[in-house]
C-alpha cells in the first residue's frame, strides 16, 4: 500500500475526510474508491459514498476477498446510516466472516457492531444482545470500543435498566474522548441527553408531572397500580395484564385510573371511551357489558365497583393508582418516535421497525405531513421523511420493541 493510501487511511480514522481527499481525489484505483467512499459518507454525501464504494468493490480482484468485504461492511454503515434497513444482513455476515477468517477483527468488530445497531432500531433487543455477546471489545479501537458502549445503552434504555445505561454511557464517554471524533462524541452526548430528559407523564390524584427514565423505572418497580399508557398494560410489580387488543377497555382503564382514588360519572366513561356526545340506553347497557369485561380482566389486580355516580378502581394490593402516559398524546406517536432520532428515515424501513405494512405507513406519513409534523425529502424510492426533534421529551418509551416485564 502506497503511502498516500495509508496517510488516508489514517486521515479517515482520525474524523478528517477532508484530509484524506486531498490525498486521492483524483485517483481512481481501488484502494483510493473505496477511501473516496468512506470520505463522502462522513461528509453526509451518502449516495455518492455509495456509488465510489461499489465502484471499488468491483474493481478488487478476485484475490482481494479481505478489501471488497470491507467495501461491504462500510456500505452496510451507510444504509444504516440513512436509514435503508433492509439492506442485506446475509451480505454483511458474509463480509464480518471473511474480516475473521483472514485475521481483520477490527472490521468484523465493525461489522458485528453494525448488525447489533440495525436490530437495536428495530427493536429485536435479544437477538441485538445476542450479536454482541461473543465480542470482546477492550482490546479494539476507541471508535469501537464507544460503537460497543452505545449499543450496550441502548439496549439497557430500552429495558429501562438505566443503572447499566449511566455505566455504559460513562465508557462511551471515556472512549469517545480519547477517539477525539467530534461526530462521534456528540452522538454520545444525544444519548447521555436521553437519561436526563422527561421520557412520559405522571398523573396521579388529578395532577400530571414529568418523568425522567429513571423515574419510570423506579414507578415499575413500586408497590403501586401503574395504568400504562405507553403499551396499553395495567400493572404492579408483579402483575401485567395487557389490553392492547381491547381499546375500549383501556380507555375506561385509563379513566379510572386518572380520577383514582374517586369515581368517574358515566356519562363521562361513554363519552370518552365510546367517543359519542349523546347517551341512550344502548349506551348505558353497553357501558355495563364493557365494565363487567374489564372486571374480569383486571380481577388478578383490582376490582371495579359502582358507586352512585358511576364506576371507581379498587386495587388489591396496591396503596396507590397512577397513569403513566406518552410524553405526546398522537395517534402516530410510534412513528414519530423513530423520525425523532433527526435522520431521514423511508417508509419502508418504517414499516420494519414498526412491524406493519408500508402502506400503512404511508398513511400516517401524509397525515403527519398535512399535519406539518413531518416533511419529505426526494422523490420516488429516494425519498426519505423527517421530524424535528419533540422539544423537552424524550421518545424512547415509544420506540418498538419489548417493555421492561413483557
Amino acid at each position: 500500500m502506497d503511502s498516500l493510501i495509508t496517510a488516508a487511511a489514517r486521515a479517515l480514522a482520525a474524523g478528517d475526510p477532508l484530509g484524506a481527499l486531498n490525498r486521492v481525489a483524483l485517483r481512481d484505483d481501488a484502494p483510493a474508491l473505496a477511501l473516496r467512499g468512506i470520505a463522502m459518507a462522513q461528509l453526509g454525501e451518502l449516495d455518492r459514498a455509495k456509488a465510489l464504494l461499489r465502484s471499488a468493490a468491483r474493481a478488487f480482484g478476485p484475490k482481494e476477498a479481505v478489501a471488497r468485504a470491507r467495501c461491504i461492511v462500510a456500505e452496510a454503515e451507510i444504509a444504516l446510516v440513512s436509514r435503508d434497513l433492509g439492506w442485506p444482513a446475509k451480505a454483511l455476515d458474509t463480509a464480518r466472516a471473511t474480516l475473521e477468517a483472514h485475521g481483520d477483527r477490527v472490521n468484523a468488530a465493525q461489522a458485528r457492531y453494525l448488525e447489533a445497531r440495525r436490530l437495536l432500531l428495530i427493536g429485536r433487543l435479544d437477538e441485538a444482545e445476542q450479536a454482541l455477546a461473543d465480542l470482546n471489545s477492550a482490546p479494539l479501537p476507541p471508535v469501537l470500543r464507544t460503537a460497543h458502549a452505545l449499543v450496550v445503552a441502548g439496549i439497557a434504555i430500552r429495558r429501562l435498566h438505566t443503572t447499566a445505561a449511566h455505566a455504559a454511557l460513562a465508557r462511551a464517554e471515556r472512549d469517545a474522548r480519547l477517539a477525539g471524533i467530534p461526530a462521534l462524541t456528540a452522538e454520545v452526548e444525544s444519548t447521555v441527553r436521553v437519561l436526563t430528559t422527561p421520557a412520559a407523564r405522571l398523573i396521579a390524584r388529578g395532577e400530571a408531572r414529568p418523568l425522567l427514565l429513571g423515574e419510570v423505572e423506579a414507578l415499575l418497580a413500586s408497590q403501586a397500580l401503574v395504568v400504562d399508557a405507553c403499551r396499553h398494560v395495567v400493572r404492579d410489580a408483579h402483575t401485567r395484564i395487557s389490553l392492547a387488543s381491547r381499546p375500549v377497555l383501556f380507555a375506561l382503564a385509563r379513566l379510572l385510573g386518572e380520577a383514582w382514588p374517586g369515581d368517574v360519572p358515566r356519562g363521562t366513561l361513554i363519552a370518552h371511551a365510546f367517543r359519542t356526545k349523546f347517551a341512550d340506553d344502548s349506551h348505558r347497557a353497553r357501558l355495563r357489558v364493557e365494565i363487567g369485561r374489564l372486571r374480569t380482566e383486571l380481577e388478578p389486580l383490582a376490582d371495579v365497583r359502582a358507586t352512585k355516580r358511576g364506576f371507581t378502581l379498587v386495587p388489591h394490593r396496591a396503596d396507590e393508582v397512577v397513569v403513566l402516559a406518552r410524553p405526546i398524546e398522537e395517534p402516530h406517536a410510534a412513528l414519530l418516535a423513530l423520525l425523532d432520532d433527526g435522520e431521514p428515515w423511508s417508509s419502508s424501513a418504517l414499516a420494519l421497525a414498526l412491524g406493519t405494512s408500508q402502506r400503512t405507513v404511508q398513511r400516517a406519513l401524509d397525515s403527519l405531513a398535512a399535519a406539518g409534523k413531518v416533511q419529505a425529502l426526494g422523490r420516488g424510492r429516494a425519498r426519505r421523511w423527517m421530524t424535528p426533534p419533540v422539544p423537552g421529551f424524550t421518545t424512547t418509551l415509544l420506540l418498538p420493541g419489548p417493555f421492561p416485564g413483557a
